[in-house]
């Protein structure tokens, strides 16, 4: 590979993929984490992960604001959906809703509750400031040939 996948590529840890089979790699970190993208059972597809990461940056990002309402052991789920235009092959937009289980609070309390943690996801989410600016990416195909 002539790409080095450890070498920085910003304030993260490196990430790569590689072919385990036709349309299938495992996308893997520096950490030691793996994911499994494709078309098939048990495989994400790109498309998923892409709103995955939207989901838990929202939740990641307000955890500690909903922690301190609900104690560090609260059960949330949060869920994404997107509108994706055939026609473009694009998502058009995404929705996020974070729910948290066995929440007892008052109307106020929720109030607050919800302005802070949307604060923190506006000032943290970064998967979110990325969308919602539309960054460019750059692309490259490269073919090394076989070691002898």
């Amino acid at each position: 590979m002539n790409v080095d996948p450890t070498a920085q590529n910003g304030p993260h840890d490196p990430l790569w993929a590689e072919r385990i089979g036709e349309r299938q790699y495992v996308a893997r970190n520096a950490r030691g984490a793996e994911v499994v993208v494709g078309m098939e059972e048990g495989q994400f597809s790109p498309g998923e992960l892409l709103k995955i990461a939207l989901a838990t940056c929202n939740s990641l990002s307000a955890d500690h604001s909903l922690a301190r309402t609900f104690g560090k052991d609260f059960k949330a789920t949060v869920g994404v959906s997107g509108d994706f235009n055939k026609e473009d092959d694009r998502y058009e937009s995404f929705q996020v809703e974070i729910v948290v289980e066995d929440a007892e609070v008052d109307q106020e309390k929720a109030e607050t509750t919800a302005h802070f943690a949307n604060r923190a996801i506006d000032k943290y989410c970064t998967v979110g400031h990325t969308l919602a600016e539309g960054a460019p990416y750059k692309r490259a195909l490269t073919f090394e040939p076989k070691e002898a």
